[in-house]
């Protein structure tokens, strides 16, 4: 029926590989389904990093939609506005021109000097299969992908039997990793350390969120990846966007005279959740003398959230 061989193989992954010297670790965020919260999580790992003292470049490979542009743009204009000193990463948007020589120019061209000057590039992929998302996968050091956690988006990674909850067969995404790790392993590069990330977890122990644990441990186990716990649905997480914030740059009280409310229990929950997921992906520490000195801040109002 397909040619998909999940049976281990040198482009898997077994740990983490240790850091290549002068080069920076690339982290590809990729999922061919929109809405997963790829932009939300990009951001909110880059400034994890750059919180750590570390060399954060950010590029947008979905230029078109630019979600996570607009998310570093309206950072950057959130702190020109409160005269305040965010960290910042190195971004950039490659364009899709529907050449694939082109894109792959603009890419190398975005990516090449990145890796070389920074500690951690972080690359943002479309909710779609495009030449410029295939070629992203190629170059991932580590590969997280978000997953909404409901059937309808691991259907991406696995066709699973309804009565049994049984794998079926690998399903297009999984299938499109695999040829990229393939590819990178031919060019013998590193292996890719692949984590799924269950998102919007609920908080109740339902009968979905169980089945759904089950079913991912089984196609963990045979394609190869490891699974991580993502983000909860929280109205915060949508409100920061607009100034550019993450969980990481707020604190409690104000500075400069301006105050706000003090961070709320689910704040502190949802920050705790971003500590995790940054732990849980294991990255490499950059290498010693090349970082800049750890970021600060002035501590900013927290927004009115909904939880």
């Amino acid at each position: 029926m397909n040619d998909f061989r999940p049976a281990a193989n040198p482009s898997i992954a077994q740990a983490q590989a240790a850091r290549t010297p002068g080069r920076a670790h690339v982290l590809v965020i990729g999922n061919e389904k929109g809405g997963s919260g790829k932009s939300t999580t990009a951001m909110h790992i880059a400034v994890s990093l750059l919180g750590d003292g570390a060399k954060v470049a950010t590029i947008d490979l979905d230029a078109r939609q630019g979600t996570f542009t607009r998310y570093v743009e309206n950072r950057a204009a959130y702190a020109a506005r409160k005269e305040l000193a965010l960290p910042m990463p190195v971004h950039a948007a490659v364009q899709a021109s529907g050449d694939s020589a082109d894109e792959k120019a603009r890419f190398e061209a975005a990516l090449e000097p990145a890796v070389t000057t920074a500690d951690f590039v972080i690359v943002d992929t479309p909710g779609s299969d495009t030449h410029l998302s295939r070629l992203a996968h190629t170059w991932a050091d580590t590969l997280l992908t978000p997953l909404n956690d409901s059937f309808i988006d691991l259907d991406l990674l696995a066709r699973i039997d309804p009565e049994t909850l049984k794998i079926v067969r690998p399903s297009v995404y999984a299938e499109a990793v695999w040829k990229q790790r393939q590819i990178r392993s031919m060019q013998g590069a590193r292996p890719v350390d692949w984590i799924v990330m269950r998102n919007r977890l609920s908080s109740l122990a339902a009968r979905n969120k169980r089945d759904m644990g089950t079913v991912i441990d089984a196609l963990a186990k045979r394609i190869g990846f490891r699974t991580a716990r993502g983000l909860s649905e929280r109205v915060i997480y949508r409100e920061l966007f607009l100034s550019g914030l993450t969980l990481l740059d707020l604190k409690r009280g104000g500075a400069g005279g301006n105050t706000g409310p003090s961070m709320t229990m689910s704040h502190v929950a949802a920050r705790q959740e971003v500590r995790d997921l940054v732990s849980a992906l294991n990255l490499p520490p950059p290498a010693p003398g090349t970082s800049a000195a750890p970021a600060t801040s002035p501590a900013m109002p927290v927004p009115q959230a909904g939880g």
